[in-house]
């Protein structure tokens, strides 16, 4: 106020919130977001049921794809979304892990923030917390090798464990270590890998136990014409990236014919362009072309009488793998086909699954690029099958990669805290109360995968940390029975970067959100905080629509 005179900043219908107000706000947000997945952790986790605006359903307990689901209104609760994507991106696995441990993180700094403790000694805490907590992983890693397949199995079956692909983790973690080992390579005395290089198709129809690992590539198209054989042996393969049909000029351009015997000599030239692009394919010596690009009716009609099986209009990625699989030279000019060129499969064939036509490139000689083909009763089985095979595969690239795996069953968090709170005397100042309370944070886990499991969750952390405290580092809960067990021993393990990438990633955005104390929402952004300190909307627990997760 300046005299009698207000200064308006700020546009009408601006909303802000300042100091704890904000802070709170924000925390509350994050722990909504957390709530919404916190059901879904561990073997004994719960799925959720997604309806988006168009009716389609979505059932998975993937906290990254429920997260993607939810259409949330709130800046401070995106920022949490956020945080899944990029563990999802990373580590393929842990992003329940990752939203869970910040909601608990962003809880606990509320309420430091409560008793006077200033946000940016809060975050100092959290910094040199996260910085310890990799120092304790590191200790309690495991090595793990490519030879090592009783440990690779764990690490595929633990990923895989609290879906409902689950109950065929046997065979679907087979399959996954024979694709993940079949694609990796060395490099500079490192195994380095792509999932890209793993295609995983689905198909609707029988049942998972009928998902099949193809040393080759599935590509969904089918031959171009009729009249070509179903099945070659023994196949030279052809990859072209360009088409076998007539060029069309760049620039407007009209062929004026005056006279019908200059009609047929342009029919006819047309055809006898067609005829030569086939016959080029025809001399490299291939049986097979996949064709990125389009491939006329006169063309296709030469190829079927040459026996030459043909598909069109492949996609770019599935051409690459085409080249990792079979070995063959992508051309993007016929003129530039040579014997050279060509890759070699074992079998390619036309098979018919469901009620589609696919083609099938198999048999391939050390193929560095493979497919799994996905089966299951219903569309929904079927999609949350692929989301645990890529869960599966994902972690045991990284977990091969690294050549780093830790124990699971909420051990390491359990290690972690005792790490910390140690630690923390150490620290002095404020910043121990801040260390604490990140200790204090890592707890969440082991009580919400004996919540899930129907266990009691106080009794529960009391045996976790007396028998850490005993020395026992790789103990963690067996959900199944409820006892505190040796987690390696039981073959529950994980890649050291999930958990590693979950604890940094939390830390950060807890720091981040804590360090915000002044929010200010213009009314046309649609991000405004209604008053009262709730989530955008007036929803209990901030989710929108109204609907309780």
């Amino acid at each position: 106020m300046m005299g009698t005179q207000p200064v308006i900043i700020l546009k009408e219908g601006t909303r802000r919130e300042k100091g704890k107000g904000a802070q709170e706000n924000n925390a509350m947000a994050a722990r909504a977001i957390a709530d919404a997945v916190r059901t879904t952790l561990g073997p004994k986790g719960m799925d959720k049921m997604l309806v988006d605006s168009m009716g389609d359903v979505t059932i998975t307990n993937d906290g990254v794809t429920i997260l993607k689901e939810i259409d949330v209104e709130h800046p401070a609760a995106k920022m949490i979304i956020e945080v899944a994507k990029t563990q999802d991106q990373e580590c393929y696995d842990g992003t329940t892990t990752a939203v869970v441990i910040s909601g608990e993180l962003l809880k606990n700094a509320s309420e430091l923030a409560n008793q006077n403790v200033h946000p940016t000694i809060i975050t100092e805490g959290y910094r040199l917390a996260a910085e310890k907590a990799m120092g304790v992983l590191d200790s309690i890693a495991v090595k793990i090798a490519k030879e090592d397949r009783s440990m690779l199995k764990s690490l595929a079956v633990t990923a895989m464990s609290g879906k409902s692909a689950s109950g065929y983790k046997d065979l679907l973690s087979d399959l996954c270590i024979k694709s993940v080992l079949a694609v990796m390579e060395e490099e500079n005395g490192k195994l380095v890998g792509d999932i890209d290089d793993i295609k995983v198709e689905k198909k609707q129809g029988g049942s998972v136990d009928d998902t099949t690992l193809i040393q080759g590539i599935i590509i969904d198209k089918e031959r171009v014409h009729p009249g070509m054989p179903k099945k070659i042996k023994d196949a030279k393969v052809a990859l072209v990236d360009a088409a076998l049909e007539v060029k069309k000029t760049e620039v407007d351009a009209r062929i004026q014919i005056t006279d019908p015997t200059q009609l047929q000599s342009f029919l006819d030239e047309e055809e006898h362009m067609l005829r030569s692009m086939v016959a080029k394919v025809k001399d490299s010596g291939a049986s097979v072309l996949i064709c990125q690009k389009g491939i006329d009716d006169v063309a296709q009609h030469f190829l079927a009488k040459d026996g030459i099986y043909a598909v069109r209009r492949v996609k770019k990625s599935d051409m690459e793998k085409l080249v990792k699989a079979t070995g063959a030279n992508m051309v993007t000019s016929l003129d530039d086909l040579t014997p050279e060129d060509l890759g070699k499969s074992g079998v390619v064939e036309e098979r018919k699954i469901g009620d589609d036509e696919m083609t099938f490139v198999t048999e391939c000689a050390n193929p560095k690029a493979v497919s799994l083909l996905v089966r299951g009763g219903s569309e929904h089985v079927v999609d949350e099958v692929e989301r645990s095979i890529h869960d599966a595969l994902g972690v045991l690239i990284i977990g091969l990669e690294d050549g780093k795996v830790i124990p699971g069953g909420s051990s390491t968090e359990i290690e972690v805290a005792l790490g910390l709170r140690r630690y923390a005397s150490s620290v002095g100042g404020r910043e121990q109360l801040a260390i604490e309370a990140f200790a204090n944070s890592m707890d969440i886990i082991p009580r919400t995968l004996a919540e899930n499991a129907g266990l009691d969750s106080i009794n529960t952390l009391v045996d976790l940390r007396s028998t850490h405290e005993s020395g026992n580092k790789t103990f963690g809960l067996d959900a199944h029975t409820g006892k505190v067990v040796d987690m390696v021993s039981s073959g529950v393990i994980e890649p050291l970067r999930v958990k590693a990438q979950a604890i940094k990633s939390a830390a950060e955005v807890a720091n981040m959100i804590m360090r915000i104390d002044d929010v200010i929402a213009s009314k046309t952004s649609g991000a405004g905080m209604p008053p009262g300190g709730g989530m955008p909307g007036g929803m209990p627990g901030g989710m929108p629509g109204g609907e309780e997760y």
